[in-house]
Parts: structure tokens; C-alpha cells; sequence
């Protein structure tokens, strides 16, 4: 098994819901997001997938909440779903994150996991 893992940072705020159903207050944090892809085989010029693609999947999905607020973007801010929003925690983020990359990848290669950071020492981990 091969692996190739791209790393991001980006700026973004949120505020979840707490167990007893009220709202923490908004705060920011430089999530540091890594995106793990693998493959069986090497492709025909011997990578997993271009690191570059891997790259553009991971920075246009993000640019939607880059210096923002996930609160205020899908499906945090709702999913369709009789209107109900999913709580932005860094394990949710992690989950949407992978499943848009799992969409993107190339034949080959699938998802190992995704890596979410809200600060040092606290991070979430999203395994399809």
C-alpha cells in the first residue's frame, strides 16, 4: 500500500452545540486538515494520484470557510435534511472533508483518513 498525504492550514471559526442543546461561543481556529489518499498500485507514472489534484480537491473545499464561519456553510449550516444543520466539531469537519475527496479521487486510489487539528494537541481523525 502507498500513501501520499497533503497538508493544510486555514482559518476559520464555528460554534457547536453543547450537550445540554446551547451554543459555545464563537471562536476561531487555524485547523491544520491532512488528507491521507492511497492506492494498492502506482499509477501508470508510478504516484498514488497527482499531489497537485489532491491539493486543488482540499484547497476549493475549503475556500468556502477559509477566514469564515463552518456555522454558516453546508452542511453545517444545514443539509437538506428537514433544515437541520450538523455540528461543526472537528470531527464532523474531518467527515466532510473526506467524503468530498472520496467523490474527487481518481480510479485507484481511495481515502485512508483525514486529519483535523483545531489546536496542538487535539486533533480528529475521520477513516471512511
Amino acid at each position: 500500500m502507498h500513501q501520499i498525504t497533503v497538508q493544510r492550514v486555514v482559518s476559520a471559526a464555528h460554534a457547536i452545540r453543547l450537550y445540554d442543546g446551547s451554543l459555545e461561543p464563537l471562536h476561531g481556529h487555524d485547523w491544520r486538515i491532512d488528507v491521507t489518499v492511497q492506492a494498492e498500485q502506482l499509477d501508470a507514472i508510478d504516484v498514488v494520484m497527482d499531489f497537485h489534484a489532491l491539493e486543488r480537491m482540499v484547497d476549493t473545499l475549503l475556500d468556502a470557510v477559509r477566514n469564515g464561519n463552518f456555522n454558516e456553510v453546508a452542511p453545517f449550516a444545514g443539509d437538506g435534511s428537514h433544515g437541520l444543520a450538523i455540528n461543526p466539531t472537528a470531527e464532523r469537519v474531518a467527515q466532510w472533508v473526506g467524503e468530498s475527496v472520496i467523490a474527487q479521487l481518481p480510479d485507484g486510489a481511495s481515502l485512508a483518513e483525514v486529519r483535523v487539528g483545531e489546536s496542538p494537541g487535539c486533533v480528529a481523525t475521520w477513516r471512511p
